[in-house]
């Protein structure tokens, strides 16, 4: 009954600190919504114009969730060759083209 016991109890003190950090995580955003609509009211018009921008702009660079897991994908599978990882640099090289010296 001692190890049922100790496991109650062990569940008990996680559900409690569970409870502890959610409240915490409820406090943390709260305050940080606070800070944030206090500091977009003092904005202007145009700052506010430039920071929507600046947001569209990065949403429409953002890599989906798809995306994200077919990069993971790809980069699991060794996708790039070793050639290119040791720097062999076959891929990009061309020995047949002249270089142009300068100077």
């Amino acid at each position: 009954t001692e190890l049922i016991n100790s496991g109650t109890v062990t569940e008990i003190n996680a559900q409690q600190e569970s409870v502890k950090l959610r409240q915490q995580i409820q406090m943390l955003q709260n305050s940080n919504k606070h800070l944030m609509r206090d500091s977009l009211s003092s904005l202007t018009v145009k700052e506010l114009k430039q920071l929507e921008n600046r947001h569209e702009f990065q949403q429409a660079n953002m890599a989906t969730g798809q995306e994200l897991n077919a990069i993971h994908a790809l980069a699991s599978q060794n996708f790039f060759g070793p050639a290119i990882i040791e720097g062999g640099g076959s891929a990009y090289s061309h020995p047949d083209k002249k270089i142009l010296h300068l100077g």
